[in-house]
């Protein structure tokens, strides 16, 4: 397995620390601390441009700052060897996604960093047990789909299948809002302090604020990126903390403490909707071999919270048509079965 390495920093680095350490993979990286990352152990080899970076590559993964990705993904397409999956790691996809139709591109996003940057800080479990989201379009090659499900899975995260406008929505509200409202809130305590020490009355604050001001050379493309997404977040906030405020003004401790009850609950649910593991399930259908057939069964099932935990293609001698076994969480089997059946295809299980 040969890979390619498009920016080799924290994530970058990482990639190449894993996919050679977990998968045995030969890599090859190019950018500014592609020489370090040799050293680091990152890399098999820094290239001096990325024709070379991409020579004979099964899979690249563009690992640049957020707003240079489209160009850089055109730029990886238009070397890649025609049976190469190209992947990207920025935590916004509608932008990339809609820029770029090639059947070898799937948008991708691991939920995993480090608030220090750069190779030198870079380490092969980052992404062990994290959600790695894949954005494939319609139009994406079955066969280029499983191969990355399965280099992610390799590199010890758990792939998720997501379409890239539910991806933006969602991130706008569990990481792009938080960082606002940090920095935000860091800006209304230094108001109210007036100068003086911040008391230590306890950790509430720290936590909420540990995001505040992070990494400012990634996170201003990461917000005009999804600006618009992360607008609508906004406008909610403080439609919430227009009612919050009601609630005290009325004085009302009844209404004060189901708040707090509800928030308690609805935390718990998200964490645990998180949750991955338990027995899982082995579904089988026939398919027609064209492109997008597996990014909708996978998209399909994703949709409905359905996370596929493998899948292997089998084709047939001609070609023309083959099996899918997907493996999904005991409990959502049937209802897996289900929606593959309501695209069409005979299911066994």
């Amino acid at each position: 397995m040969n890979i390619a390495v498009v920016g080799v920093g924290l994530i970058g680095g990482s990639i190449g620390l894993a996919a050679r350490g977990r998968l045995g993979a030969h890599v090859r990286g190019v950018g500014p601390e592609a020489p370090r990352a040799v050293e680091r152990g990152a890399l098999d080899e820094a290239a001096p441009d990325l024709a070379s970076a991409l020579d004979g590559a099964d899979a690249a993964f563009v690992a640049v700052p957020v707003g240079a990705i489209p160009d850089v993904v055109d730029a990886v397409l238009a070397a890649a060897p025609p049976g190469c999956v190209v992947t990207d790691v920025g935590s916004t996809k509608r932008a990339v996604a809609a820029a770029h139709a090639d059947e070898r591109f799937v948008g991708g996003h691991p939920l995993a960093g480090a608030e220090a940057a750069g190779v030198d800080h870079a380490r092969e479990d980052l992404f062990g047990g994290a959600t790695w989201y894949l954005t494939p379009s319609r139009t994406t090659s079955g066969v280029l789909l499983e191969r990355l499900h399965r280099l992610v899975t390799g590199l010890g995260a758990h792939p998720v299948a997501i379409d890239a406008e539910t991806h933006d929505r969602m991130m706008a509200a569990v990481s792009h809002l938080p960082h606002v409202l940090a920095n935000v809130l860091v800006a209304q305590a230094t108001g109210a302090l007036d100068g003086e020490r911040l008391p230590p009355t306890g950790p509430s604050f720290r936590d909420a604020t540990r995001v505040a001001g992070a990494n400012p050379a990634i996170w201003p493309d990461i917000y005009l990126a999804n600006r618009d997404a992360l607008v609508v977040a906004l406008d909610e906030t403080v439609r919430r903390l227009g009612e919050a405020r009601a609630v005290l003004v009325d004085g009302d401790a009844e209404r004060i403490a189901a708040w707090q009850r509800e928030a308690d609950a609805e935390r718990r649910a998200l964490l645990e909707a998180g949750l991955v593991g338990g027995p899982v399930h082995e579904l089988r259908a026939a398919v027609p071999n064209r492109p997008g057939v597996i990014a909708d069964i996978a998209l399909t099932l994703g949709e409905a919270g359905i996370n596929i935990s493998d899948m292997a293609l089998s084709p047939s001698p001609d070609n023309t048509q083959g099996e899918i076994a997907l493996w999904v969480a005991e409990p959502q089997a049937a209802a897996a079965a289900g929606l593959v059946a309501g695209l069409g295809f005979a299911v066994v299980s």
